[in-house]
Protein backbone atom coordinates (compact mmCIF):
# COMPACT_ATOMS: atom_id res chain seq x y z
CA UNK A 1 0.00 0.00 0.00
CA UNK A 2 0.96 3.69 -0.58
CA UNK A 3 1.06 6.71 1.65
CA UNK A 4 -2.57 7.57 1.05
CA UNK A 5 -4.21 4.32 1.50
CA UNK A 6 -2.10 3.58 4.70
CA UNK A 7 -3.57 6.87 6.16
CA UNK A 8 -7.13 5.75 5.18
CA UNK A 9 -6.61 2.18 6.66
CA UNK A 10 -5.61 4.07 9.97
CA UNK A 11 -8.50 6.86 9.62
CA UNK A 12 -10.72 3.68 8.86
CA UNK A 13 -9.18 1.53 12.16
CA UNK A 14 -9.74 4.91 14.69
CA UNK A 15 -13.38 5.69 13.58
CA UNK A 16 -14.68 1.76 14.11
CA UNK A 17 -12.81 1.35 17.28
CA UNK A 18 -12.63 4.09 18.56
CA UNK A 19 -15.66 5.15 20.48
CA UNK A 20 -18.21 7.28 17.87
CA UNK A 21 -20.92 9.61 18.49
CA UNK A 22 -24.35 8.05 19.08
CA UNK A 23 -26.16 7.62 15.79
CA UNK A 24 -29.91 7.23 15.92
CA UNK A 25 -31.41 5.53 13.26
CA UNK A 26 -33.65 7.74 10.59
CA UNK A 27 -37.05 6.78 11.47
CA UNK A 28 -39.62 7.28 8.22
CA UNK A 29 -42.21 7.83 10.40
CA UNK A 30 -44.10 4.43 9.18
CA UNK A 31 -44.24 1.73 12.21
CA UNK A 32 -43.93 -1.07 9.93
CA UNK A 33 -40.89 0.07 7.80
CA UNK A 34 -39.08 0.95 10.49
CA UNK A 35 -39.69 -2.08 12.19
CA UNK A 36 -38.32 -3.91 9.08
CA UNK A 37 -35.67 -1.62 9.38
CA UNK A 38 -34.65 -2.35 12.86
CA UNK A 39 -35.59 1.44 14.34
CA UNK A 40 -34.80 3.39 10.59
CA UNK A 41 -32.48 3.77 8.07
CA UNK A 42 -28.89 3.60 8.92
CA UNK A 43 -27.09 7.02 9.58
CA UNK A 44 -24.01 7.07 7.73
CA UNK A 45 -24.49 4.86 5.61
CA UNK A 46 -24.87 4.00 1.83
CA UNK A 47 -28.39 3.56 0.43
CA UNK A 48 -29.06 2.76 -3.30
CA UNK A 49 -32.58 3.68 -5.05
CA UNK A 50 -33.31 2.40 -8.82
CA UNK A 51 -35.49 4.37 -10.62
CA UNK A 52 -38.75 2.35 -12.19
CA UNK A 53 -40.22 5.67 -13.00
CA UNK A 54 -39.81 9.35 -12.12
CA UNK A 55 -41.07 9.23 -8.63
CA UNK A 56 -37.78 7.49 -7.25
CA UNK A 57 -36.13 11.05 -7.52
CA UNK A 58 -39.22 12.09 -5.58
CA UNK A 59 -38.34 9.27 -2.99
CA UNK A 60 -34.70 9.89 -2.64
CA UNK A 61 -35.49 13.44 -2.02
CA UNK A 62 -37.98 12.35 0.89
CA UNK A 63 -34.76 10.69 2.37
CA UNK A 64 -32.71 12.69 1.83
CA UNK A 65 -34.62 15.68 3.65
CA UNK A 66 -34.75 13.38 6.57
CA UNK A 67 -31.70 12.27 6.51
CA UNK A 68 -30.22 15.63 6.16
CA UNK A 69 -32.22 17.32 9.02
CA UNK A 70 -31.09 21.30 9.52
CA UNK A 71 -27.98 20.45 7.81
CA UNK A 72 -26.48 21.31 4.27
CA UNK A 73 -28.19 18.63 1.95
CA UNK A 74 -25.65 18.45 -1.26
CA UNK A 75 -27.08 16.79 -4.70
CA UNK A 76 -24.63 15.72 -7.31
CA UNK A 77 -25.20 14.55 -10.69
CA UNK A 78 -22.99 14.68 -13.95
CA UNK A 79 -23.75 17.48 -16.97
CA UNK A 80 -25.29 15.00 -19.10
CA UNK A 81 -28.19 14.17 -16.26
CA UNK A 82 -29.38 17.74 -16.37
CA UNK A 83 -29.75 17.52 -20.08
CA UNK A 84 -31.86 14.27 -20.26
CA UNK A 85 -33.71 14.42 -16.88
CA UNK A 86 -33.99 18.30 -16.17
CA UNK A 87 -33.13 20.46 -13.75
CA UNK A 88 -33.89 20.39 -9.94
CA UNK A 89 -36.28 22.58 -8.64
CA UNK A 90 -36.01 24.63 -5.42
CA UNK A 91 -39.53 24.98 -4.86
CA UNK A 92 -40.49 21.33 -5.21
CA UNK A 93 -38.01 20.65 -2.52
CA UNK A 94 -39.92 23.28 -0.41
CA UNK A 95 -43.32 21.48 -1.50
CA UNK A 96 -41.58 18.27 -0.38
CA UNK A 97 -40.95 20.16 3.17
CA UNK A 98 -37.33 20.90 2.95
CA UNK A 99 -35.19 23.76 2.97
CA UNK A 100 -34.31 25.51 -0.28
CA UNK A 101 -31.49 27.60 1.66
CA UNK A 102 -29.68 24.30 2.67
CA UNK A 103 -29.80 22.39 -0.74
CA UNK A 104 -26.58 22.81 -2.70
CA UNK A 105 -26.72 21.62 -6.43
CA UNK A 106 -23.33 20.43 -8.16
CA UNK A 107 -22.92 19.51 -11.28
CA UNK A 108 -19.63 17.68 -12.35
CA UNK A 109 -18.31 16.84 -15.55
CA UNK A 110 -19.08 13.04 -15.92
CA UNK A 111 -20.30 10.48 -13.26
CA UNK A 112 -16.10 9.78 -12.79
CA UNK A 113 -15.58 13.59 -11.28
CA UNK A 114 -18.64 13.23 -9.46
CA UNK A 115 -18.11 10.48 -7.54
CA UNK A 116 -14.41 12.53 -6.24
CA UNK A 117 -16.94 15.16 -5.31
CA UNK A 118 -18.93 13.16 -3.68
CA UNK A 119 -15.93 11.74 -1.92
CA UNK A 120 -14.80 15.01 -0.77
CA UNK A 121 -18.01 16.07 0.32
CA UNK A 122 -18.89 12.56 2.14
CA UNK A 123 -15.76 13.87 4.49
CA UNK A 124 -16.90 16.69 6.14
CA UNK A 125 -19.36 15.79 9.00
CA UNK A 126 -21.03 19.10 9.31
CA UNK A 127 -23.07 17.78 5.74
CA UNK A 128 -26.61 16.43 6.83
CA UNK A 129 -26.93 14.37 3.56
CA UNK A 130 -25.49 13.75 -0.27
CA UNK A 131 -27.53 12.53 -3.05
CA UNK A 132 -25.47 11.38 -6.19
CA UNK A 133 -27.72 10.91 -9.70
CA UNK A 134 -26.27 8.93 -11.48
CA UNK A 135 -27.73 7.03 -15.07
CA UNK A 136 -27.22 3.79 -16.74
CA UNK A 137 -23.52 1.73 -15.97
CA UNK A 138 -20.49 4.10 -15.49
CA UNK A 139 -17.60 1.72 -15.42
CA UNK A 140 -16.17 4.44 -12.66
CA UNK A 141 -18.67 2.99 -10.20
CA UNK A 142 -17.83 -0.51 -9.32
CA UNK A 143 -17.84 -2.45 -6.06
CA UNK A 144 -14.63 -0.54 -5.05
CA UNK A 145 -15.68 2.58 -5.69
CA UNK A 146 -19.15 1.30 -3.46
CA UNK A 147 -16.85 0.09 -0.68
CA UNK A 148 -15.29 3.65 -0.68
CA UNK A 149 -18.06 5.78 -0.49
CA UNK A 150 -19.67 3.54 2.08
CA UNK A 151 -16.32 3.56 4.38
CA UNK A 152 -16.42 7.56 3.96
CA UNK A 153 -20.17 7.86 4.57
CA UNK A 154 -19.61 5.33 8.07
CA UNK A 155 -16.66 7.99 9.28
CA UNK A 156 -18.08 11.14 8.97
CA UNK A 157 -21.69 9.88 9.88
CA UNK A 158 -23.07 11.25 6.33
CA UNK A 159 -25.92 9.55 4.56
CA UNK A 160 -25.77 9.03 1.31
CA UNK A 161 -28.28 8.04 -1.22
CA UNK A 162 -27.27 7.19 -4.81
CA UNK A 163 -30.07 7.30 -7.35
CA UNK A 164 -30.06 5.06 -10.13
CA UNK A 165 -31.91 5.40 -13.18
CA UNK A 166 -31.63 2.90 -16.19
CA UNK A 167 -29.40 0.91 -14.02
CA UNK A 168 -29.50 -2.59 -12.94
CA UNK A 169 -28.35 -3.85 -9.54
CA UNK A 170 -24.74 -5.15 -9.43
CA UNK A 171 -22.54 -6.30 -6.44
CA UNK A 172 -22.12 -3.02 -4.16
CA UNK A 173 -21.62 -1.65 -0.73
CA UNK A 174 -25.01 -0.17 0.19
CA UNK A 175 -27.07 -1.06 3.24
CA UNK A 176 -30.19 -1.13 2.01
CA UNK A 177 -31.60 -1.10 -1.56
CA UNK A 178 -34.79 0.67 -2.95
CA UNK A 179 -36.70 -0.14 -6.11
CA UNK A 180 -38.94 2.63 -6.27
CA UNK A 181 -42.04 3.52 -8.76
CA UNK A 182 -44.71 6.39 -8.56
CA UNK A 183 -48.16 5.47 -7.25
CA UNK A 184 -51.35 7.80 -7.93
CA UNK A 185 -52.34 10.27 -5.34
CA UNK A 186 -55.52 10.65 -3.65
CA UNK A 187 -56.53 14.25 -4.44
CA UNK A 188 -58.37 16.04 -1.02
CA UNK A 189 -59.86 19.33 -1.11
CA UNK A 190 -58.97 20.01 -4.85
CA UNK A 191 -55.23 19.48 -4.36
CA UNK A 192 -52.69 17.43 -6.44
CA UNK A 193 -52.56 15.16 -3.03
CA UNK A 194 -49.72 13.58 -1.19
CA UNK A 195 -47.00 11.94 -3.36
CA UNK A 196 -47.41 8.28 -2.86
CA UNK A 197 -44.62 5.75 -3.68
CA UNK A 198 -44.38 1.91 -4.19
CA UNK A 199 -40.86 1.08 -2.70
CA UNK A 200 -39.58 -2.01 -2.62
CA UNK A 201 -36.61 -2.77 -0.35
CA UNK A 202 -34.82 -5.57 -2.15
CA UNK A 203 -31.48 -5.68 -0.11
CA UNK A 204 -31.11 -4.70 3.70
CA UNK A 205 -27.62 -5.95 5.24
CA UNK A 206 -29.03 -5.72 8.60
CA UNK A 207 -32.56 -7.93 8.41
CA UNK A 208 -36.05 -8.87 6.46
CA UNK A 209 -37.39 -7.37 3.11
CA UNK A 210 -40.36 -5.92 2.06
CA UNK A 211 -42.93 -4.11 0.06
CA UNK A 212 -44.29 -0.75 1.09
CA UNK A 213 -46.98 1.96 -0.30
CA UNK A 214 -45.86 4.81 1.27
CA UNK A 215 -47.85 8.56 1.42
CA UNK A 216 -45.55 10.95 1.98
CA UNK A 217 -46.53 13.74 4.63
CA UNK A 218 -44.80 17.17 3.83
CA UNK A 219 -46.37 19.03 6.46
CA UNK A 220 -44.64 16.69 9.08
CA UNK A 221 -41.66 15.52 7.18
CA UNK A 222 -42.47 11.43 7.66
CA UNK A 223 -44.39 8.65 5.85
CA UNK A 224 -47.50 7.16 6.18
CA UNK A 225 -49.19 4.16 5.32
CA UNK A 226 -50.76 4.90 1.61
CA UNK A 227 -54.35 4.11 2.83
CA UNK A 228 -56.90 2.72 0.74
CA UNK A 229 -59.53 4.90 -1.20
CA UNK A 230 -62.65 4.47 -3.12
CA UNK A 231 -62.65 5.58 -6.30
CA UNK A 232 -65.16 5.84 -9.18
CA UNK A 233 -67.43 3.05 -10.21
CA UNK A 234 -68.09 2.94 -13.92
CA UNK A 235 -72.39 2.16 -13.81
CA UNK A 236 -72.94 -0.88 -16.44
CA UNK A 237 -74.81 0.32 -19.69
CA UNK A 238 -78.44 -0.01 -19.43
CA UNK A 239 -79.00 -1.28 -22.72
CA UNK A 240 -76.91 -4.77 -22.39
CA UNK A 241 -76.41 -7.47 -19.00
CA UNK A 242 -73.78 -6.42 -16.83
CA UNK A 243 -72.12 -9.87 -17.52
CA UNK A 244 -71.52 -8.13 -21.85
CA UNK A 245 -70.44 -5.18 -19.83
CA UNK A 246 -67.32 -6.89 -18.33
CA UNK A 247 -66.14 -9.10 -21.17
CA UNK A 248 -66.19 -6.26 -23.20
CA UNK A 249 -63.99 -4.34 -20.84
CA UNK A 250 -62.22 -7.68 -20.51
Amino acid sequence: MNKSEKLADLRHFLARYSLPPDRPAISLGFPAADAVLGGGLRRGALHEVFASDWGASGFAACLAILAAGNKPLFWIRPDYEALEYGTLSATGLLELGGDPRNLFLLRAPDAGDALCATADILACPHVGAVVLELSGAPRCLDLVASRRLALLAEESGVTLFLLREGAMPQPSAAATRWQVHSRSSHPQNDDWGAPRFGAQLTRHRLGALSDFILEWDSENGIFHEAAAHSGAVVAAPADRPADASRQRRA
